[in-house]
């Protein structure tokens, strides 16, 4: 057997014997005060990281932001989503193309009428129709009162995160007149399904024309009452100005579309730069900001619900006459009035809701000006009666990148700010 290995007191990390014992309490003592000093670090030199969500009023939907704060400044914030994720694009998959059109215009719910035109658009470019000019003027004047009653959602959830809780009642005043006329010309309120491919459900009834103008020589007075409530708010201006403030340079490298660009000062509009339904019909201006803070951000949204005021009552004005659906009678749905009185009416209508339409094998991207930027459907055809892919491209969800760019180096409270004007569908984020 090998002899045990001795260690001296040495080799053990202990004291020589010839050394003062006193050593050792002088660096017990030294380690006690760096552990006190560790204990008792300042405030503003330590980090705290914190949950806002996924449950909470301010973040507009089911969103979760990761944020790390040093006192009351933003160090970091990530956004973590998924928690309303609905598989929407998806289901779309196993739907033919007829019934898809319920499933997208839920995606960004206060967008209804903007999802359907984005989805309807590019199936009609892959088959090759162009829907009559009458259908085209009833889409835009329900597309753009679709775009007022998102602003007003916005601004009065906005102004109430603010503290203002009036602006949140008078929105929703005039929320509720849109809602009426969509009721009107549609029968619902919400999720209408009011577009279908080749034209629109049905034509306006006897009466709107008279209500939509009453509304649309109202509203601009309404307006002038928010910024009357708000521009004189010296806690919504000092809230606002010069808050959260991200270049137009910057914006662009994101991808960032809709009133957030337009507020850093970059006139882009779809409805300008490309060529959709009638759009090149209206005279409308496109507003634009100077600073690309939070308070430009409100003006352009404000100035944006008198521009949709005035095309809605140009296309009021010069509706065409004629059909409002496409006669290309394999794609479109027949009138209603037709199925109790046409047998062929009845029939083919049953075969395009069990069975649907047939698309050409091909894919496209068609795009349109959300109330949030550029709304695009990408559209796959096999040639079956259902899409092999439907995929969107929500604003919501790319804009949200330029949440960090806002937030970090401001107070937390600013960030509830922030969140506010960048106005996100968690519907969208997460479809």
């Amino acid at each position: 057997m090998s002899e045990p290995e001795i260690h001296t007191p040495t080799e053990r990390g202990l004291l020589p014997e010839d050394e003062d014992p006193s050593i050792g309490l002088v660096l017990e003592a030294e380690a006690a005060q760096a552990k006190l000093e560790a204990d008792s670090v300042e405030p503003e030199q330590e980090l705290l990281t914190v949950n806002m969500g996924p449950h909470h009023p301010a973040t507009h939907g089911v969103l979760r932001l990761v944020v790390s704060l040093q006192g009351e400044t933003v160090l970091e914030v990530k956004p973590v989503l998924g928690y309303l994720h609905t598989g929407i694009e998806k289901s779309c998959e196993d739907k033919s193309y007829w019934k898809v059109i319920p499933f997208v215009e839920r995606m960004d719910y206060l967008s209804y009428f903007f999802n359907m035109e984005a989805y309807c658009g590019a199936v009609e470019r892959l088959l090759g129709i162009e829907i009559p000019p009458r259908a085209k003027y009833l889409r835009v004047l329900h597309m753009e009162l679709n775009r007022i009653h998102s602003h007003l959602v916005w601004l009065g959830t906005s102004a109430l995160d603010l503290g203002a809780i009036s602006m949140f009642w008078y929105c929703f005043r005039e929320r509720d007149r849109v809602l009426d006329l969509f009721e009107m010309s549609s029968g619902q309120r919400m999720h209408t399904r009011y577009f279908q491919v080749g034209g629109v459900f049905e034509d306006i009834p006897v009466g709107f024309a008279e209500r939509l103008t009453a509304f649309c020589d109202e509203m601009p007075s309404r307006i002038d009452q928010y910024e009357a409530l708000l521009d004189r708010n010296e806690i919504f201006l000092h809230r606002t100005k010069n808050v959260g403030i991200v270049s137009k340079e910057r914006l662009l490298e994101l991808g960032v579309t809709g009133p957030l660009l337009r507020a850093a000062g970059e006139p882009w509009d779809l409805r300008k730069v490309t060529d959709y339904l009638a759009y090149k019909d209206f005279e409308f201006s496109i507003p634009v900001g100077t600073v690309g803070d939070g308070y430009d951000r409100y003006r352009v949204r404000l100035q944006e619900m008198r521009e949709s005021v005035k095309i809605v009552q140009q296309a009021l004005e010069g509706m065409p006459e004629g059909p409002y659906l496409h006669d290309d009678r394999k794609y479109v749905l027949p009138p209603r009035d037709e199925l109790s009185t046409s047998m062929e009416s009845l029939i083919h209508h049953f075969k395009l809701v069990t069975e649907g339409f047939r698309v050409p094998p091909g894919e496209l991207y068609y795009s349109v000006e959300s109330p949030r930027g550029e709304l695009g459907c990408f559209v796959v055809a096999d040639g079956s009666s259902k899409p092999a892919r439907v995929h969107f491209r929500d604003p919501s969800f790319v804009n949200l990148q330029s949440f960090r760019d806002m937030s970090v180096g401001g107070y937390i409270a600013d960030m509830i700010q922030n969140l506010a004007m960048l106005d996100p569908i968690l519907g969208g984020v997460d479809r």
